[in-house]
């Protein structure tokens, strides 16, 4: 599949080592292409970790056990698989699984439970073991690689390596957040999206990281749309490995707790942002934000009916300002809404305010934000003071070439 690197890409930023975090690629070979596809990251002793995963009832083994050893609070290792998602495959699937998180185990003198694996890409075809237990046993003898190359070996249909980094302070001691994620098709985040991982150097109790990272995921993650599909596979980890030092955070009471909950949310919401600049076919970036709902949730899910709407997604990469369709998005989202008190813009400008089309309303304007790649949409209910912003793309022919080709 010939992937043209997305004209909304952005470029890696500049990362610094993570104590307690060491980054290997190695070819396994789950598909023909000619490239690393396993992704190993081995943790200190002592890493707490935290995890968010999707609702898909359809999701893979990889999800299940995920779920299960993110209760436990520990970590040693993260296996990813690129190129079979091990989704929908049974018994088999999970054979795999334990496969690897057994050899790691043995390899790091650790407990299998310890071992996180994640895998993406296609449906219903078993995670070939020999392969895997290959590809894990040349890991452990690669050398270490930066993030971006790491960022690179988790993609699937992704045309660009995608991170995110940010520090804070914790009293007198800083800390880093280093973050990449993959994902570009099927993504609608339900708890998370495709695959994403947040390592710091931040000493913190896993409870209270599950409680950051999960406030994190909903305002980023959560608000976020290419196609309105939610992947079997969908999980976002956080790994905390204590070797900066930091007295342990275990509440908002700590001295710098807030600042870390701030540096978190702010790589997800960079993640997330990435995600959609990277939507298959994607030509712009569109934020829509929603103003005078009942509530903010009730905000968000008018947001991502406007946002998942084909119509209005393809008359904004057309450039067409087409208001109506998404008044016409409002009225499905099935939220409480008034057809007289609703508004509607583009970029700033007013197309409609109060149920009626603006007296004497100008449209080159707005033709003209939509011809740019950053698109902002409002929409104001007029009946409540709930707000949300969700993030999604334009709808393009290129879409559906990369999706048609998908499994070749």
């Amino acid at each position: 599949m010939d992937l043209t690197r997305s004209p909304l890409a952005r470029p890696f930023p500049e990362m610094s080592p993570i104590a307690g975090v060491k980054l290997r690629v190695a070819r396994a070979g789950y598909k023909s292409w000619d490239r690393a596809d396993l992704t190993y990251a081995e943790l200190a002793e002592g890493t707490t970790v935290a995890g968010v995963f999707t609702r898909n009832v359809c999701c893979s083994t990889e999800v299940e056990m995920g779920r299960e050893q993110v209760r436990l609070g520990r970590a040693r290792a993260l296996v990813v698989n690129a190129g079979n998602s091990n989704a929908f495959t049974g018994y088999r699937g999970r054979e795999a699984v334990e496969a690897i998180m057994a050899q790691v185990a043995h390899h790091l003198d650790c407990l299998p439970s310890d071992v996180f694996v994640s895998s993406t890409g296609v449906i219903g075809v078993p995670l070939p073991k020999a392969k895997a237990e290959a590809g894990v046993a040349a890991v452990f003898e690669a050398p270490e690689v930066p993030y971006e190359e790491a960022a690179l070996t988790i993609g699937t249909t992704d045309t660009f390596a995608k991170g995110a980094t940010a520090t804070a302070m914790l009293g007198e001691t800083k800390v880093t957040l280093n973050a990449i994620v993959k994902g570009s098709g099927m993504i609608a985040p339900d708890m998370a999206t495709m695959l994403g991982y947040v390592f710091t150097d931040a000493s913190v109790d896993p409870a209270f990281l599950q409680s950051c990272l999960a406030a994190a995921n909903r305002a980023t993650f959560n608000c976020i749309t290419v196609d309105s599909d939610t992947s079997t596979s969908d999980t976002v980890l956080a790994f905390a490995t204590g070797k900066a030092g930091n007295a342990p955070l275990t509440s908002f009471d700590d001295p710098g707790a807030d600042a870390f909950a701030a540096a978190l949310h702010d790589v997800c919401r960079q993640l997330a942002h990435l995600v959609v600049r990277d939507g298959e076919g994607a030509s712009k970036f569109i934020a829509v934000t929603v103003t005078g709902a009942e509530s903010d949730d009730s905000a968000r899910r008018v947001g991502l009916a406007v946002a998942n709407s084909p119509l209005v997604k393809t008359a904004i990469a057309g450039g067409d300002a087409n208001w109506g369709r998404v008044v016409m998005a409002v009225g499905k989202a099935g939220e409480p809404a008034n057809r007289d008190t609703l508004s509607i813009a583009f970029g700033g400008h007013w197309t409609a305010r109060d149920g009626l089309p603006v007296k004497g309303y100008d449209e080159a304007p707005v033709a003209a934000h939509l011809a740019g790649e950053e698109i902002d949409v409002l929409v104001d209910l007029g009946i409540g003071e709930g707000r949300a912003t969700v993030w999604t793309c334009d709808l393009t022919h290129g879409y559906i070439a990369i999706n048609a080709d998908y499994r070749s």
